[in-house]
């Protein structure tokens, strides 16, 4: 009887929680079944969710797993099926929130629904129109006509895209998690070696500030490996789709603007042979944001893609790819899908094919960006990633220094002048500007650690942090230059930036990071320095200032403790037989 009167609502006040709670599989009464009044009410599980409108209370329920891939859209056959988020290219579902996917479908807008504005002025005429008091009433033939024909419809994209695009971060980031490992070679690589099918084009995106950290190593082995063998295969009269390797440098309005074209386009290639990219095709460098060097990138693309190839971009993460597509795209005229872009590592999930860029058949991929474990920002938390992070021009900071000191970059790496076989050196320091550094005593180093590091000395934010990052562990260089006007040698620490050594001479360095961080030896990418030079000490930041302020705040506190209790400040006071000793 009290279920034919009472709503379910009223109902869920007088019977425990536990009987309106189910499972995806079983409905069943909690463990605390034995509660007497439960049994009274509903002897019979079952029928209280027989009937329509009563409905569990519970929003703990157990839901099964959804089926998530990272092969995104690259399988027309399979992309019909599934709805991919057309920014990031992982799996769509409005089912589960906390699950990677989750969209909110929006609702369907009335036609009359933000209609516009009709802004022209009205006409000098009485109050009363005279076509009005003839009866006549002339209405627009289009009432609401749209003011831009050519403009792309706003896409429904996942959540974790809307708040990367509206809020620059991921409202929750351990749902990537949940998500399986790209495997590159089964999605990716696979198509590469193959021998036959169309023709593979593959950009090869690298960070300029970033050059060594963000080369993708173990791809450009292998599709030298694919080219040389597909070659040879090709020449036997065999089939053989031989790759084309493009290597796009992108960001390079980060670097200085004194830097030579030509000089920097002969130390890519230096630097990419060395990396085991031997068969390039060409070379390009560009800048998404201010549209260097684009139109000749996809003259190039559409050329050696032809007509049905596939081209492929490829790079780690963070390394430019989405927004270098979005800038094509912007280029080619066509209606293309913005993809998600954020300065936040593994942006894309998924593999994107872009439409309304090539010609014909041919299709454009962007790809989940690389994941390398030796750069050091794979380490960083969302807010230290953002002072490491290069976003404007890139400006040396020089010390002049001896045998005996040593430089910090933030509390992520050290570099100690150990031997000279002259009297200075000269180490220019090319990272964010938002990193404070500091120039000081070898002997006082290992202090700096635990005086500072966390503090003066962020990232990594926060004393708890430091231990969190890794063990702090040396690499010994022999370094050796020519000339005291520029620096000869580069310590590159891979996702931080590098230390660019001056000198005529010999020297040893150790620089100092975090273990299974890449430091990397190489010759000069910049070889000017600042002409005003950096005093010992930290340099002048907000992070330091900020550290000093609260490092202060601290200390007149414990001394407004000690005088304020008397007992702290007897102690504090010298004993008369200690003050007559001497």
């Amino acid at each position: 009887m009290i279920v034919r009167k009472f709503s379910a609502s009223k109902l869920k006040h007088l019977l425990p929680l536990s009987v309106f709670t189910h499972s995806s599989t079983n409905l069943s009464l909690s463990p605390f079944s034995s509660n007497p009044i439960s049994k009274t009410l509903n002897p019979n599980p079952h029928f209280l969710f027989s009937h329509s409108k009563l409905r569990p209370f519970s929003s703990s329920q157990s839901k099964p797993s959804l089926p998530f891939t990272r092969d995104g859209n690259f399988d027309e056959t399979l992309s019909q099926s599934l709805f991919i988020c057309p920014g990031c290219g992982v799996q769509m579902q409005d089912s589960d929130p906390v699950q990677p996917g989750y969209f909110i479908k929006p609702s369907e807008k009335d036609p009359n629904y933000r209609s516009r504005i009709d802004r022209r002025p009205v006409a000098e005429e009485p109050e009363i129109s005279d076509s009005l008091k003839k009866g006549l009433l002339v209405e627009d033939e289009n009432p609401n006509p749209n003011p831009n024909p050519n403009l792309v419809e706003k896409p429904v994209v996942c959540a974790r895209c809307h708040s990367l695009r509206h809020y620059g971060k991921v409202k929750d980031p351990t749902v990537e998690n949940l998500l399986p490992e790209f495997d590159f070679e089964h999605t990716v690589g696979r198509r590469l070696v193959s021998t036959s099918g169309t023709r593979s084009v593959v950009l090869m995106v690298v960070d300029a500030s970033d050059f060594d950290g963000s080369f993708p190593k173990r791809v450009a082995k292998m599709v030298s490996a694919t080219i040389d063998e597909n070659y040879t295969a090709w020449k036997m009269g065999k089939s053989g789709n031989v790759p084309r390797v493009v290597l796009v440098v992108t960001k390079i309005d980060l670097l200085p603007s004194s830097l030579s074209p030509t000089r920097f386009e002969h130390w890519v290639r230096q630097r990419a042979r060395e990396g085991g990219a031997n068969k390039l095709t060409s070379v390009h460098l560009v800048s998404s944001v201010r549209d260097w060097g684009l139109k000749n990138l996809i003259d190039d693309i559409v050329q050696l893609a032809g007509r049905r190839g596939n081209v492929w971009a490829i790079g780690a993460q963070n390394a430019g790819k989405s927004t270098l597509i979005n800038s094509i795209g912007k280029h080619a005229g066509g209606k293309l899908t913005h993809l998600t872009e954020a300065p936040v590592p593994g942006t894309t999930l998924g593999i994107v094919r872009v439409e309304g860029v090539l010609t014909g058949a041919a299709k454009l991929f962007d790809t989940p960006g690389l994941l390398n474990p030796h750069q050091i920002t794979t380490r960083l938390t969302g807010e230290e990633q953002k002072l490491v992070h290069v976003s404007k021009e890139l400006k040396p900071r020089t010390y002049r220094i001896k045998a005996g000191h040593s430089v910090h970059i933030a509390g992520l790496a050290r570099l100690d002048v150990e031997e000279l076989s002259v009297d200075t050196v000269y180490i220019t320091v090319w990272a964010s500007p938002y990193l404070p550094l500091h120039m000081g005593k070898t002997e006082n180093a290992c202090t700096m650690v635990e005086d500072h590091f966390g503090r003066q000395l962020q990232p990594p934010i926060g004393e708890r942090r430091v231990k969190e990052l890794g063990k702090w562990e040396r690499k010994e260089f022999r370094v050796s230059g020519t000339s005291w006007d520029s620096s000869s040698v580069d310590v590159a620490v891979a996702g931080l930036g590098w230390f660019a050594v001056g000198l005529k001479g010999e020297a040893v360095l150790g620089i100092w990071t975090y273990d299974g961080v890449d430091l990397i030896l190489r010759n000069s990418l910049l070889p000017h320095r600042s002409q005003n030079f950096e005093v010992a000490g930290f340099t002048v930041s907000k992070i330091v200032s900020k550290a000093d302020q609260a490092s202060n705040k601290s200390g007149q506190s414990q001394k407004r403790r000690k005088s304020s209790d008397p007992k702290a400040a007897a102690h504090s006071l010298p004993s008369p037989l200690t003050a007559n000793a001497g």
